[in-house]
């Protein structure tokens, strides 16, 4: 009988066996920012976490009462999803978007991440990725084996891809099978598409038949409560994406959803299929909790206007403070990201042997204890020392009761940020104070 007892270190050799896709890759750096920000904490340091993007906010109070009389349920549910809460998914997008579909046009799966990965892994065409971009995107593609296609966006577009790019890129190959992958509000940078723009980049995407994966999920996040859909532009060819994680607060219950054209149909299918081999469905509490969340209501609304309310207040003054630090900051517009490039204190870094983005983030966390992450890490050229923060650091709850106790009308200044959000007004004042020249 073979033994497969590991050797000692010393004599082990390189399995060779390893899907060469997978073999060298590391961890998720959001993910592991976090473990190791946390693995400090416990060791008594003094750590900002400004590197995980996680919502700071509850889940909404009839969400949690949803789940906790469902607590019970313990069937599987259809591997598509329960057909109650594709309904709810499916009159989401009509009510806020007046994009058309049906149940049938929706895909519920463990999270948002997981349906993203079956789609490259059933669709066979090239994974066109605008850049700053979420970190999960071109490594999920790359376990899969498909090309990816950096389409790398400038600080001058506030870092949105343009109807231009795509058609400069499309029109080399025009009938090459493509995914786009726009995110927005976005993850790194904040920013968010006027509808002119979305506009634009959808009669490219027809023209040449790119599938868009519009991914939304920080849709609600808009601070202005005004997101706009692209799938309005571009209903046939636009797949949205959306999930609890960050508009409700549910990272850790990972429900996601997908909502199909029906000429797409066949690729929800195929996507259904592979979920029944591999996942088998999603958690049932967990979706019929959602089928409330999805279906909104007062208490949700006005839940979602505090939590905008208190991220445009934050992400404005910390983008503020951080330009006065010699930072190039896109005003962010929704989501809880920021996006600096310190490239214009490159001499004072190189000074300090800083000359990446991934040396500068170790460098200020070891410091000043401020956890980022690299824009290496979303697609930008190490060169480029740019570093996404996510601003989330504080107790959500606490914040939204205070800013309910504050007049709408009434804005919520420096002294209510400092008062409610202590980790990260001091984070940001620790990163500006790191980057300031101090006099020779």
């Amino acid at each position: 009988m073979a033994n497969f007892r590991a050797m000692p270190t010393e004599r082990r050799k390189p399995d060779v066996h390893l899907n060469l896709n997978v073999r060298g890759m590391k961890p998720s750096a959001t993910v592991a920012i976090n473990e190791r920000s946390d693995a400090m904490r416990r060791e008594g340091r003094e750590v900002f976490k400004l590197g995980l993007g996680q919502s700071p906010f509850p889940v909404p109070q009839p969400v949690i009462e949803e789940l906790r009389v469902n607590a019970f349920q313990k069937d599987y549910l259809p591997v598509k999803g329960l057909l109650a809460l594709r309904e709810a998914v499916s009159d989401y997008h009509r009510r806020t978007q007046g994009v058309q579909s049906t149940a049938e046009d929706v895909l519920i799966g463990p999270g948002s991440k997981e349906l993203m990965f079956l789609l490259q892994l059933v669709y066979y065409g090239d994974i066109l990725i605008p850049t700053p971009a979420w970190v999960s995107y071109a490594p999920q593609a790359h376990i899969i084996g498909r090309h990816i296609v950096w389409l790398p966006t400038r600080a001058e577009d506030n870092f949105r891809l343009t109807a231009d790019q795509l058609r400069g890129h499309c029109e080399a190959d025009p009938a090459r099978p493509r995914i786009l992958i726009l995110n927005y509000p976005g993850n790194p940078t904040g920013v968010t598409y006027a509808q002119p723009e979305l506009e634009a980049l959808a009669a490219v995407a027809s023209e040449f038949r790119v599938i868009v994966l519009s991914d939304e999920i920080y849709g609600e996040l808009n601070f202005e409560g005004a997101h706009t859909s692209i799938a309005r532009f571009y209903p046939e060819g636009t797949i949205v994406s959306t999930g609890l994680s960050k508009w409700c607060g549910a990272g850790g219950w990972r429900l996601g959803a997908f909502t199909f054209p029906r000429s797409l149909n066949w690729l929800l299918q195929a996507m259904a299929a592979v979920g029944s081999e591999t996942y088998t469905s999603t958690s049932a509490p967990i979706q019929f909790a959602a089928v409330r969340a999805f279906r909104g209501g007062t208490e949700i609304e006005h839940y979602l206007a505090s939590a905008r309310r208190v991220l445009k207040a934050l992400g404005t003054w910390s983008a503020a403070k951080l330009r006065a630090a010699g930072a190039t900051v896109p005003e962010p517009q929704g989501a809880f990201y920021l996006f600096p490039d310190f490239s214009g204190l490159r001499e004072a870094l190189r000074a300090r042997k800083i000359r990446n983005s991934a040396a500068m983030c170790e460098q200020l966390l070891k410091d000043t204890g401020v956890a980022t992450l690299p824009g290496s890490e979303f697609g930008r050229g190490p060169e480029e020392l740019s570093a996404r923060l996510a601003y989330v650091d504080f107790d959500g709850a606490q914040a939204l009761s205070a800013a309910d106790e504050t007049p709408r009308e009434q804005p919520l200044g420096e002294e209510f940020l400092r008062n409610h959000m202590r980790n990260v007004t001091t984070a940001i004042d620790r990163v500006c104070a790191w980057f300031t020249p101090k006099p020779a």
